[in-house]
């Protein structure tokens, strides 16, 4: 999801500058710098840069100034962790932004909503490696489908109530042709995610850092 920055206040905004900034300035302490001097990992990171940046290209608006479009972001925070998985993730809003004449002044908003999906996706990573046991249908059902299903549904609520709060739209309009939409947007994020890493884990499992086949595949 995407907004334009038209109906917001400058206060808000600044508001989620100062937000982005210290979440932007706390994925780059923590990211894992060393991987990414392995040339093979660099370029894996890169490219799963540019194509989230495509895939973000392809939205339609389903309100005035909020645009729809599949995320992505939980195969990058699989593959690349969280801290990484911000980093990335704003390099392609960067990318679509300035490509597509988007709205630098709510940039920040929308790197926050692009947060929300990523941290929900490593957390529900830590849950499942704590209760379940690790194994590939377990990694791929839930961690990849389900995550990103739930991904995309927490980033559509959030808009949505970023919407109710500032007032600007319908909300009879709103809860008539956006609400109905949040179950189709659950199954292509979540199909998307899923069969990405049904394939990267069984291809190229040294691109997942989420992935040990040692502890997922061995012995199952």
């Amino acid at each position: 999801m995407e907004l334009h920055a038209t109906p917001l206040s400058t206060a808000f905004l600044w508001t989620s500058h100062l937000l982005f900034g210290a979440v932007l300035f706390g994925a780059l302490r923590m990211a894992s710098w060393r991987r990414l001097t392995d040339s093979e990992q660099l370029n894996v990171f890169l490219g799963a840069c540019v194509v989230v940046m495509v895939l973000w290209s392809l939205r339609t608006e389903v309100l005035s100034g909020v645009f729809y479009h599949l995320l992505g972001v939980t195969s990058l925070t699989l593959m690349f962790g969280w801290s990484l998985g911000i980093i990335a993730s704003t390099l392609a809003l960067l990318g679509v932004t300035s490509a597509h004449g988007g709205s630098w002044a709510a940039f920040s908003l929308n790197a926050l909503l692009v947060v929300v999906p990523i941290t929900l996706t490593q957390t529900l990573l830590i849950l499942v490696r704590a209760w379940l046991p690790r194994h590939f249908f377990i990694y791929v059902f839930i961690n990849a489908f389900l995550a990103a299903g739930l991904s995309s549904l927490s980033i559509a609520l959030v808009v949505l109530a970023l919407v109710a709060a500032l007032g600007e739209h319908n909300m009879e309009r709103v809860w008539r042709e956006y609400v109905p939409l949040l179950p189709l947007m659950f199954f292509p994020e979540a199909v998307l995610n899923g069969m990405l890493m049904s394939i990267l884990v069984a291809m190229r499992p040294q691109w997942v850092s989420s992935f040990d086949d040692r502890q997922y595949l061995d012995g199952k």
